[in-house]
């Protein structure tokens, strides 16, 4: 059994099988999810858990080395972009909500929080850890 980081059978699985370059996805509970792209899906309510809970321990557990978020975050969600800007320590491109649809239809996995903010949704590209 492990004793660290993600515990979730399922993201520890997708998490082993990541390469460089491939995408991750955290979103809120109203992003549409593309056909095909597997969905953890580990909202309990609305608002559990938190979009920011899943980033940290995601952020422990993956090693990121570029980010991608809607440019309406700054405005429509200022208190959750600061954050987001605090504690992901990697270039962060910002790209229409659109734009970042269409680029979540890449990722390896879509994180479903419970999340019930605007714009709360985030794409990780995976480093190396050498």
């Amino acid at each position: 059994m492990k004793k660290h980081g993600i515990l979730n059978r399922d993201l520890a699985g997708i998490f082993a099988k990541i390469g460089h370059t491939d995408t991750i996805m955290i979103a809120d509970c109203g992003l549409p999810i593309p056909d095909g792209v597997p969905c953890v899906d580990l909202s309990y309510t609305l608002g559990k858990p938190s979009f920011s809970d899943i980033l940290d321990a995601v952020l422990d557990d993956f090693n990121a080395e570029k980010a991608w978020i809607a440019t309406e975050m700054n405005v429509q969600n200022p208190t959750l972009h600061s954050r987001v800007r605090q504690v992901v320590n990697v270039p962060i491109e910002t790209v229409s909500h659109e734009e970042l649809k269409q680029l979540s239809a890449k990722a390896k996995v879509i994180i479903r929080t419970g999340e019930a903010t605007p714009f709360a949704n985030i794409i990780l590209q995976s480093g190396v850890i050498f």
